[in-house]
């Protein structure tokens, strides 16, 4: 610190950490974005349509899932997913099957051809990830995501709040 300079309040350094997390957060999300469209280009789809693929892959437990747990998971409209799905119907990445429960709602599940693709890129995945996680051990990942989820959490409030005009 120079002559004359006066030290930072606690305050003004809170709010540089915080800028400096939103931006590191915006740098990933670019990233992400293109790594991304690197995996939907090897399947010959969109990014959201890869996104969706991977959302069905996550929440599947073997019964399909609906179309707004799908919007719900990547917070988008459940009429884009809709569309999306019915596109992916056509390329066979997807089936779309009257729910047992109500007939009114389908259940979507990735095809046997989506799988075996996804599985094609398995190696170069975890190549990815290695590079995006290699300075974590599990510990420190499983630390990270869970501090994540909370200002994940947090995010949503800020938002509502920001919304309703509380802020």
């Amino acid at each position: 610190m120079s002559i004359g300079e006066k030290p930072k309040s606690e305050q003004d350094q809170l709010d540089r950490a915080a800028r400096d997390f939103i931006w590191n957060v915006v740098e990933i999300h670019s990233q992400l974005d293109a790594i991304h469209k690197g995996w939907a280009d090897f399947l010959g789809i969109t990014e959201p349509q890869w996104l969706i693929l991977m959302a069905i892959d996550e929440l599947d437990q073997g019964r399909g899932v609906s179309g707004i747990a799908v919007a719900t998971k990547l917070r988008i409209h459940p009429a884009f997913v809709t569309n999306q799905t019915k596109k992916l119907e056509q390329m066979e990445l997807l089936a779309r099957t009257t729910s047992p429960e109500d007939a009114r709602f389908l259940q979507i599940s990735l095809t046997q051809k989506a799988r075996a693709e996804i599985t094609k890129l398995a190696q170069k995945r975890r190549a990815i990830y290695a590079t995006i996680f290699g300075d974590l051990d599990e510990q420190s990942l499983d630390y990270l995501n869970k501090r994540l989820s909370s200002i994940a959490k947090n995010s949503r409030l800020a938002s509502q709040k920001l919304n309703i005009g509380l802020v």
